[in-house]
């Protein structure tokens, strides 16, 4: 049976190559939920690396984290926005290819809107070695 999919994920492209980006560290932030901050603790992390697809498909919960799942639950029965931070590391994806890069790292953030426990975000970012770009997906 396959794991259900997480209400928030991602995935990377090379665009220098047309190919997925994998190998690359992407770490996925919770930095507020409105009024709730002390009950869902602000600033939960969570922990991902792309596949060979480019995709991260799964979140490693950090300690002390409530589990994703929840977080949007809790946010989904308050009503509340949620502000979120994905940090795509690409800077060693870039070295291990012998590219001098200018970015260290991407970082996107959105905001989820109240009531969307059962709605999924995807977050592709499509990079390259002087550039990204990045949109919500489907």
């Amino acid at each position: 049976m396959t794991p259900p999919r997480p209400p928030i994920t991602c995935h990377v492209l090379d665009t220098t190559t047309g190919r997925p980006g994998a190998s690359i560290p992407v770490t996925l932030t919770l930095l507020s939920i409105s009024d709730a901050e002390n009950a869902a603790g602000a600033s939960q992390r969570f922990a991902g690396l792309t596949n060979g697809d480019g995709r991260v498909t799964s979140w490693s919960t950090g300690s002390g984290s409530a589990p994703l799942d929840e977080l949007f639950r809790l946010q989904s029965e308050r009503g509340e926005a949620s502000k979120w931070s994905l940090n795509f590391a690409v800077g060693d994806y870039w070295r291990e290819r012998g590219v001098e890069a200018f970015f260290e790292e991407v970082e996107v953030r959105f905001t989820v809107r109240g009531g969307s426990a059962k709605e999924h975000f995807h977050v592709p970012v499509l990079v390259g070695p002087f550039s990204y770009t990045t949109y919500r997906g489907s």
